[in-house]
């Protein structure tokens, strides 16, 4: 049988960011739901100062609640972007209903700090930290995020691979984001930790590759250790960060191999040698 997905987009965007790999999944026997958190997309009319990571978390719950369990036993949850704080939330929340979590070009979201904290904190110093730890700032009311004109996606998007006509209708329906999310301290329990994942990084002006994290695993960084379980998987793309709009057939397969449970699995950290 195969697997069911719950496909949960960043900020600006919303279900609509998927059309093509909701079509080629359904093509090959998946049932999709691609969600539309409260205030973007076509639920922006949802937006308020009150909408927070909380709100986004029950969205993706809810979800996950109305997946019938007899007919799709197997649920992926795929979180890009901004949308894996979400994911993570509701995975924390609904364990027993995801068979995969797929952080596709995202964070490791952590508990205790939110999507801001993770950029002060984590980001390395650039353009593209100051770009994010600014964007509470420019919030209209102090609380809505405008969304980026196309020459905003040009210069800052990361966009290799997307076509002017895919970008024409990114910056079409791109809605403002709520502030609220992005401030929201994330609170997890070990109980995600302990779910099937899969990462997949888009190297093309991406940060971070299998390589890298490997090297950082087999280094022995405390942090990553956990992702050298045999249950975590991992896939390189060679496009920028919208990969749902520059490859959508190879995400397509992507996902279909995750939810198979294939992929590359890292090396783990060589155990200390102590004196003989």
């Amino acid at each position: 049988m195969t697997a069911s997905f719950v496909l949960v987009s960043g900020g600006y965007t919303g279900g609509w960011l998927w059309r093509d790999v909701a079509a080629g999944l359904r093509a090959a026997g998946a049932e999709v739901h691609a969600a539309t958190l409260t205030g973007l997309g076509d639920r922006r009319h949802l937006a308020g100062p009150e909408v927070d990571l909380d709100t986004h978390i029950e969205d993706v719950t809810q979800l996950l609640d109305h997946i019938d369990a007899a007919d799709s036993p197997e649920v992926v949850l795929v979180g890009y972007c901004y949308g894996i704080y979400p994911s993570v939330g509701a995975a924390d929340r609904r364990a027993d209903r995801v068979s995969r979590l797929v952080y596709l070009d995202s964070p490791m979201p952590q508990d205790g700090y939110s999507m801001i904290d993770q950029v002060r904190e984590q980001m390395p110093d650039g353009p593209a930290r100051d770009r994010t730890l600014a964007q509470q700032e420019r919030a209209e009311d102090g609380w809505r995020i405008p969304a980026p004109s196309v020459e905003e996606w040009r210069a800052h998007g990361n966009l290799a691979g997307v076509s002017d006509e895919a970008l024409t209708r990114l910056a079409r329906l791109a809605s403002p984001a709520p502030a609220g999310p992005y401030a929201q301290k994330l609170r997890i329990s070990e109980t995600v930790a302990a779910l099937p994942t899969t990462g997949v990084f888009c190297t093309t002006g991406g940060t971070m590759d299998i390589a890298s994290l490997e090297a950082l695993v087999v280094s022995g960084l405390p942090l990553v250790q956990h992702l050298a379980d045999p249950r975590a998987t991992f896939f390189d793309m060679a496009t920028g960060h919208w990969p749902m709009l520059s490859v959508p057939d190879e995400l397509v397969e992507v996902l279909l191999r995750a939810a198979a449970g294939e992929g590359h699995r890292l090396r783990s950290a060589a155990p200390a040698v102590g004196p003989a």
